[in-house]
């Protein structure tokens, strides 16, 4: 995690590293806190949630002390290389953003849930930043696996764009796009669950201070 002195701007698909038709790496079995395996095929009645909100560390912990979640990981979403490295990602020339897979049970939290615990622990007003984290790879994203999701996470940003406004903040930068044909690379195993295997690590995740409404997908002006 470092400060990118250059502007950040998105690559081109065609000014993209191109990747690898395979990871590099392997990754773990199992999830060093809930001790639920981190790749699919998931238990039937279980459901997938993607988000980026900066530091994928700080950000994956948030979401697996959460009640309902099964199991958390980290990865790349967003780009167009096939299988990045953290390295080719920090460059820029990727066009991913660090994400956060979460696989919950929607009998225990809610999709809403989820959306508020997003928005409160970050700034999605920043663009290609977090704090002191720069970079197209640290911009707000959530993608969208269900039209129920896709409707539910643009009405959240409107309820929360507007308490956001009142209280002098600016613009929401977040993206939200369908996670079809924007692939989840999950991240090397030395950045799942990081800060259980690093309690004392870095973790840049920082939200407004804004309260998220409850019950944003139903919230009206």
């Amino acid at each position: 995690m470092f400060l990118n002195s250059r502007t950040p701007v998105l690559p081109k698909p065609e000014e993209a590293l191109k990747g690898r038709p395979e990871p590099e790496f392997t990754v773990p079995d199992r999830h060093t806190v809930l001790g639920n395996p981190l790749l699919g095929p998931y238990p039937e009645g279980l459901e997938i949630a993607d988000f980026g909100l900066g530091c994928f560390w700080g950000a994956e912990r948030k979401f697996w002390q959460t009640e309902g979640v099964w199991t958390t990981l980290v990865g790349y979403q967003g780009g167009y290389t096939l299988n990045p490295a953290y390295e080719e990602v920090c460059s820029g020339l990727t066009g991913h953003t660090e994400a956060v897979r979460v696989v919950y049970d929607p009998a225990v939290v809610s999709y809403a849930t989820l959306l508020k615990l997003f928005w409160e622990s970050h700034n999605p007003t920043q663009g290609f930043r977090q704090g002191n984290d720069v970079g197209t790879q640290y911009r707000s994203a959530i993608y969208t696996h269900t039209a129920s999701q896709a409707t539910e996470a643009a009405s959240s940003r409107e309820a929360y764009q507007r308490v956001l406004t009142g209280a002098g903040h600016g613009t929401i930068t977040t993206e939200i796009l369908p996670a079809e044909g924007r692939p989840f690379y999950p991240a090397e195993p030395y950045h799942q669950q990081y800060l259980d295997k690093n309690p004392g690590g870095y973790c840049g995740i920082g939200g407004t201070g804004v309260s998220c409404p409850i019950g944003v997908a139903r919230a009206e002006g």
